[in-house]
């Protein structure tokens, strides 16, 4: 544990120093939203004596603090060395806040963690404690009579197995360790509850769970319920199978609530199957009706019900119950293929006929149990309880139970029934709640969508989503002025804005949000028609898209589907679609072969074979098309990666392909392909290790079309590459975006340096540049999104090698309302510009302002650092500046604001830095 505690403590070193010695320090990024679908709240940390005041903790977005109930957020973690968020513990008494780094769902967009943070300033400062190998952490406790005491449930890694999982214990305040308790490599504690009435009774429950890039397994016989009656120091399992709760393969994640030390509740995902269900007489065929189903029964099947069957789940059109008994007569298909027709690796994940929740209730401390209901939990879980396991009990009322799945339940009878909590502005997927022991009905929830709170036990609610804590997997951008942004984001759809935001609450009043949703689901990737941009190709997860007009609210669904008797196509969670650069109406999609439409989405061909490993065995599709790129010097000239680590050419439409990644390191995903706007046959390849828990960055470049490559990772600190981008002005400039920030390159990936100024360290998942406006538009996967100009970036290669150089100012435009406000209570306008330049050597900087005449308006100094810098100038005279230009035009009025500050008329103006000067004008 020392030694990995050395190796983060120097990677977080050396990314510091590589964010001090950047070049670009001093660029700023700049939030522009958006924030009212907010994004995955992890866990919420309640002041019990002032509960207006509290934390959250999102699972990609950081952790943020409110004193006012939620009308207002701060971010308390945006220097903290990771914003991925496994739990937190507040001790309010003292203002120390630890978090868990990690997300404990392990889902495919969990991010692992760097151990426990601890803050003993409110947020101000953090500090590393240990555990830096755990990589996920489900819960933390404090001891509420000796804040020193600290129990932690690991999770440990989610791709691969490792020791540094289990009940963790610190009596000295995070700077020693105890493993107090650990089962094995592959199990962790997912949950642990402190009983209220007695600090020194804890009960955990440990999950036996492992992902694999193809395969999550999210149940096994090491999942069970312990108990802890020294505070943590030692414990002792309680499920067996006399206990009368569930033992063996099929027990999966389990969340947990005591009620006092005798009485606890545990929330079970029971992935055991239901037991079959006879089809009812005069019920419509199902899919199973077809697996052993004869060619001459199936002739005699009735054409109405048949036709039905098809209708039903969306079968081409032009499969009739006619054409299909036709083609099975004829013996090209087997009438097993109308049920494969329809199977995936996801479909079969998504529709197995598990038990799914269960409340079990112990009345002497974990001894024995018994399920508190007799039916189904219907669609609380599904078949992915994995994702949740939240469950809460009324301190002051046992029967008063809730629990959290797609839905979120309360039960008024300990269990016995349910009765639903939802509402029209309640997002679905539920994964932190709070329960007042003080006051009846108040209750602060966390789910996919944000923070809500109700003070009536759920019949209303109030949203509060004020910090962008999106969780993008893509962005794009039009060529409008001001040009728009589109993006999907994790369970919030596609969504459109423009790039001009800036946070406000004005839309509260006018009910007008400026970002507006164009799409459900898990929102994926889009493109926009760059003929009108009203038309977008935009979808959710596993290949479901839609063209749709923005303007009239047409949507045509785009989802092609192989031929009856083929194998189905395996579609990436996040699909790739591509609009050629050539033709417009030319749509490319990756599934595990590459399709092609030439009419807008309308119809598909495959122009390739399949393209992959060709997949493995699991419940996850694999074996999929990542990234499309086509060569914009050619029309057809197209590479193509996998998640398997495939890269791929044509060079002919698709009519030959050649495999050009045999000399890349193998097994990991394509996250990129980039076919280079400089040259024909460059082309850049992102490797990404994230899903086998290799965090290293791979990326390389051919100049040759994939023939040789060489590795351009340069640099960069181990973090896995999403994205890499090239700049369209300067080939030698490209731009990373990574599992923990941006980064840019001078020299082609020779060297790469931090590119962060006002961009935490969170997971950036897509790039795009406008080109006409010069802004880097980053996709991050829980702040939302940033944007930063990078035309001064861009003149790099013609000023390096100068002492001082002023870049391009923007234009002013004059207003007479500079220095005064729209009222007596309004703020005063105060104007102000920011002057670009670069300097070789750091130092500090006389900044002149003069007149066309050569006469000093205003003079102030700046501290500058090698690189780019910005100086702010408030556009006013100083007073010698002013009596000077005066003296000079005596007919001249310049009048003072009401701040008191004298502004520049109309007119051109010079900046002065040293020997350098650059005119700008006010219009």
């Amino acid at each position: 544990m020392k030694k990995l505690t050395t190796f983060f403590c120097f990677l977080f070193f050396f990314i510091g120093i590589n964010a001090q010695n950047s070049l670009v320090k001093n660029v700023p990024f700049t939030n522009i939203g958006p924030a009212i679908m907010s994004g995955r709240v992890v866990d919420i940390d309640v002041n019990p004596d002032q509960p207006t005041e509290f934390n959250v903790a999102y699972a990609s977005g950081g952790l943020w603090y409110t004193n006012n109930n939620g009308t207002s957020f701060t971010s308390v973690a945006d220097n903290a060395p990771t914003q991925n968020m496994g739990d937190i513990a507040v001790d309010w008494n003292n203002g120390t806040i630890w978090i868990g780094t990690g997300e404990s769902n392990s889902s495919r967009s969990s991010y692992s963690g760097i151990g426990m943070l601890k803050s003993t300033d409110k947020g101000k400062t953090w500090e590393n404690v240990g555990l830096t190998d755990s990589h996920h952490i489900g819960r933390i406790i404090i001891n509420k009579n000796n804040p020193e005491e600290v129990v932690v449930g690991a999770m440990g890694h989610l791709y691969s197995s490792n020791a540094e999982r289990g009940i963790f214990k610190t009596s000295d305040g995070g700077k020693t360790w105890k493993n107090v308790l650990f089962i094995n490599e592959n199990t962790g504690i997912i949950d642990i509850s402190a009983s209220p009435t007695n600090a020194n009774i804890l009960y955990a429950a440990s999950w036996e769970r492992g992902r694999k890039a193809w395969d999550f397994d999210g149940d096994g016989e090491n999942s069970a319920i312990y108990k802890s009656s020294d505070a943590g120091s030692t414990w002792t399992k309680l499920t067996d199978e006399k206990s009368g709760f569930p033992t063996g393969s099929g027990v999966g994640r389990i969340g947990l609530a005591a009620f006092n030390d005798a009485v606890v509740f545990a929330l079970l995902d029971n992935q055991n199957r239901r037991p079959e269900v006879k089809k009812k007489a005069g019920e419509g065929l199902k899919k199973d009706d077809f697996k052993e189903m004869g060619v001459d029964e199936f002739l005699k099947l009735d054409d109405e019900k048949l036709n039905a069957y098809l209708k039903d789940n969306n079968f081409d059109k032009k499969y009739t119950s006619k054409s299909v008994k036709s083609l099975v007569k004829k013996g090209k298909i087997k009438p097993s293929d109308l049920k494969t027709y329809l199977e995936d690796a996801n479909f079969v994940l998504l529709n197995s006929e598990v038990i799914g929740a269960e409340v079990y209730k112990s009345e002497d401390g974990g001894k024995t149990w018994e399920k508190t209901h007799d039916n189904y939990l219907d669609d609380v879980y599904s078949s992915y309880g994995y994702y949740f396991g939240i469950m809460a009990v009324n301190n002051s009322n046992e029967n008063k139970i809730y629990i959290g799945g797609v839905p979120l339940l309360k039960s008024d009878d300990g269990g016995k029934t349910f009765t639903s909590m939802d509402q029209e502005n309640l997002h679905s997927d539920h994964q932190a709640l709070w329960v007042n022991p003080k006051l009846n009905g108040h209750i602060v929830n966390g789910n996919d969508g944000g923070v809500n709170i109700t003070y009536d036990d759920g019949k209303n609610w109030i949203k509060n989503n004020q910090p962008a804590v999106g969780q993008f997997y893509s962005v794009n951008v039009d060529n409008q002025k001001p040009y728009n942004v589109y993006g999907g984001l994790q369970d919030n759809g596609v969504w459109v804005g423009p790039s001009n935001y800036k946070a406000s609450k004005r839309w509260e009043a006018s009910g007008d949000y400026p970002y507006k949703s164009i799409g459900g689901g898990d929102g994926m990737q889009v493109q926009i028609d760059n003929r009108d941009h009203n038309i977008v190709y935009a979808g959710s997860q596993f290949g479901y898209y839609f063209r749709v007009n923005v303007k009239t609210k047409e949507r045509i669904s785009i989802h092609p589907m192989h031929e009856l008797g083929d194998s189905p196509y395996r579609y990436n969670w996040q699909t790739p679609i591509l609009l050629s650069k050539h033709n417009q109406d030319i749509l490319y999609m990756g599934a595990n072969k590459l399709l092609r439409s030439m009419n807008k989405g309308e119809t598909f061909e495959a122009i390739s074979e399949d393209l992959t490993t060709g997949g493995k065995k699991g419940n996850v599709p694999f074996g999929t098309i990542t990234a499309i790129s086509e060569s914009p010097f050619q029309f057809g000239y197209i590479y193509v990666g996998s998640d398997d680590g495939y890269v791929n050419i044509t060079t002919n439409s698709g009519g030959s392909w050649t495999r050009v990644s045999d000399n890349l390191p193998q097994e990991l995903w394509v996250s990129r392909v980039v076919a280079s706007q400089h040259e024909k046959e460059l082309v850049y390849v992102a490797l990404n290790g994230y899903r086998s828990d290799d965090f290293k960055p791979y990326i390389f470049l051919s100049e040759n079309g994939g023939s040789t490559w060489k590795s351009i990772k340069g640099n960069l600190p181990n973090s896995p590459v999403n994205v890499i981008k090239e700049d369209p002005e300067d080939e030698a400039i490209l731009y990373a975006g990574t599992d923990n920030g941006v980064y840019v390159s001078f020299d082609k990936g020779e060297n790469w340096q931090a590119f962060s100024n006002g961009l935490p360290k969170v997971a950036v998942h897509d790039l795009v540049i406008q080109t006409d406006a010069k802004d880097l538009v980053i996709g991050t996967h829980g702040r939302s999104i940033y944007k930063a100009n990078i035309a001064s970036l861009q003149q790099y290669k013609t000023i390096k090698d100068k002492s001082i150089t002023i870049l391009e100012i923007p234009e002013v435009k004059h207003s007479p309302r500079w220095g005064t406000s729209w009222g007596a209570w309004s703020e005063v306008s105060e104007p102000k510009i920011s002057i670009p330049f670069y300097v070789s050597n750091e130092g500090t900087f006389d900044v002149i302002i003069t007149s066309d005449e050569d006469i000093e308006l205003n003079r102030f100094s700046v501290p500058a650092d090698k690189g780019f810098n910005f100086a702010e100038y408030d556009l006013s005279y100083s007073e010698k500046g002013k009596n000077a230009y005066l003296k000079k035009h005596k007919s001249a009025e310049i009048k003072s604001a009401k701040n008191g500050s004298y502004y520049l008329l109309k007119g051109k103006y010079f900046v002065k830095i040293g020997k350098v000067k650059k005119a700008f004008e006010v219009k």
